[in-house]
């Protein structure tokens, strides 16, 4: 426990006192302190005003659109974001859903070829307390070049540091007698040991921000970092963030949150699966807001996808702001030669030249084999650094255009498919790991989030199975997710009964979050403040919880 007045510190986990000792000095306790008493309030607040907003849609029946009270800021054409710094002007191709726990993967990232390394301490990473140390340590030991087998910070891809999001606390530390922001706590602790030395050798500090839903959480972020810019002697503007339009609120924001951020502004991210998933949280109650299958009816092609991407391009390019697009899970067969290589390289490639052809700036991909054949995309397709020429002026994009759900019916093979991917996400975070491989792909929080969407889903409107003509229920979604979890038993090679009890904690916990009269808003948080997921930091403590997932399933 910490000795400073109004701060409780839990002791270092096992193996990792060095890294906990070089983080956590009095000087860099007094800083994060000070920041979170600083920012308490208007976290409350945020979080309480999206409470508010979710009721009022509920209550009144009514839908997002653009706001009439920020219209002058849309309608003003004037102004821009700054220019970015010249290791951000191109963003090609990042490496997404790193886990800086992962010190191999860590490491073998700084030595790729990617312009970018997505440090995520958020969808990919489970925030144990083991994970979040050993993680922004190994942050700390690229920012001060000491990995000796990785090339120096200013050489190396550059840094997008992802903390996690608002809704997400840290249990391990107290401040004036409350558990913190997880966001802050990571946040931080990354600035306070590394943000200088990234400013000074012209590679940061640079972060992506999750799960924003409005402009005015842009402004909390953008008092946070001009606070801490003054704390720590950095010119106004160092910081530069891309922010995540994870949320179907914030796509009618996107100008707002923009000019929020725009001396901190490095662009806006689209993605698919938190995205999709945000209809479910606000409207999936709503029976003319029923999801199709994911695995066979929505994609980025389908209308309300494709609008929110071509939206944020546009929007961006006005401003001067770089858009990116989301991360490609696919993962390539290791055999190059195979037909099955060729195929997803295929796959890959034709959804990537859609994001490209859309005008984005870059994408993620997670399987380092797939950087140089999609930086390879960008040079054939596109001329010079970026598409900020690319200004979409005859596009207009409505707000039906954006709130109108594809169409398509739900299968039996989607229905299972979704209940394994859930059940394996929270057995993942049972045994710390944020990410896990399944059926050719990584899985992450993200593609759990729209997985146990759709199950509450089409179970809360008793969707019909196109295949057999089932209704949804609570008694077929129980006896699918019995037999999916015998057929993970085999495919996890469950060898011992802490493996099988594992299987079955996570199995009964995916039913109990599915099963809920009310949507849980957020997976995470409901693992998060889970007792069963708290205990399983303890005992994972003699573990390495922060190497890589453990099958390729």
């Amino acid at each position: 426990m910490s000795a400073l007045r109004g701060v409780e510190l839990e002791p270092p986990p096992k193996g990792l006192v060095e890294a906990y000792q070089t983080l956590f000095t009095t000087k860099s306790i007094l800083f994060l302190a000070e920041l979170i008493a600083t920012f308490q309030e208007e976290v409350d607040r945020i979080l309480k005003r999206r409470i508010s907003r979710k009721v009022c849609l509920d209550l009144t029946g009514d839908l997002p659109g653009f706001s009439d009270e920020t219209a002058h800021i849309r309608n003003d054409a004037t102004w821009k974001v700054l220019p970015v710094p010249e290791r951000l002007r191109k963003r090609h191709v990042d490496i997404g859903d790193l886990a800086p726990c992962d010190t191999e993967r860590f490491i073998k990232g700084l030595r790729s070829p990617a312009q970018g390394l997505q440090v995520d301490f958020d969808d990919g990473n489970c925030p144990t307390y083991h994970n979040q140390i050993k993680g922004i340590y190994n942050v700390f030991k690229a920012a001060h070049n000491q990995f000796h087998d990785a090339r120096p910070i200013s050489e190396a891809p550059v840094l997008m540091l992802r903390p996690r999001a608002w809704n997400m606390v840290e249990h391990n530390m107290m401040v004036n007698g409350r558990q913190v922001p997880g966001p802050l706590f990571d946040f931080g602790l990354l600035m306070f040991h590394c943000g200088m030395q990234l400013f000074e050798n012209n590679s940061g500090p640079f972060f992506y921000l999750s799960k924003i839903e409005s402009h005015l959480e842009a402004r909390l972020w953008n008092n946070i970092f001009l606070w801490t810019e003054d704390k720590l002697g950095l010119p106004v503007g160092s910081i530069k963030a891309t922010v995540l339009i994870e949320n179907v609120l914030a796509t009618f924001e996107m100008e707002e949150i923009l000019y929020e951020l725009r001396d901190h502004s490095a662009g806006l991210n689209c993605g698919i699966w938190d995205y999709s998933a945000s209809f479910v949280n606000k409207f999936g109650h709503r029976p003319a807001f029923l999801l199709p299958d994911r695995s066979k009816y929505v994609n980025m092609e389908k209308k309300f996808l494709k609008c929110y991407m071509d939206l944020l391009v546009q929007t961006c390019h006005r401003r001067g702001a770089l858009a990116t697009g989301g991360m490609a899970a696919l993962l390539l067969p290791s055999d190059k030669n195979s037909a099955l290589y060729s195929k997803v390289l295929a796959t890959v490639t034709r959804l990537k030249l859609l994001e490209v052809s859309a005008g984005v700036d870059g994408f993620m991909v997670y399987d380092l084999d797939l950087i140089e054949p999609m930086q390879q995309l960008f040079q054939q397709h596109t001329q010079g650094d970026n598409q900020l020429n690319e200004l979409r002026d005859d596009l207009t994009v409505t707000p039906a255009q954006l709130l109108t759900m594809p169409a398509g019916g739900v299968t039996l093979y989607g229905l299972k498919y979704n209940i394994a991917v859930g059940i394996l996400f929270i057995e993942a975070w049972l045994t710390g790991k944020g990410h896990f491989f399944y059926k050719g792909q990584v899985e992450d929080s993200a593609t759990a989030e729209i997985s146990r969407s759709q199950v509450w889903q089409w179970m809360r409107h008793q969707a019909r199975l196109e295949d057999d003509d089932r209704e949804v229920t609570g008694g077929l979604v129980k006896s699918l997710t019995l037999q999916v979890m015998e057929e993970l038993r085999e495919v996890l090679q469950c060898s011992t009964v802490r493996d099988v009890q594992r299987l079955l904690t996570a199995t009964s916990m995916f039913l109990e979050v599915v099963q809920k009269s009310e949507f849980p808003e957020f997976l995470t948080t409901y693992l998060s403040q889970d007792h069963t997921f708290l205990a399983s930091q303890i005992q994972n403590e003699e573990l390495d919880a922060g190497g890589a997932p453990r099958h390729k399933l």
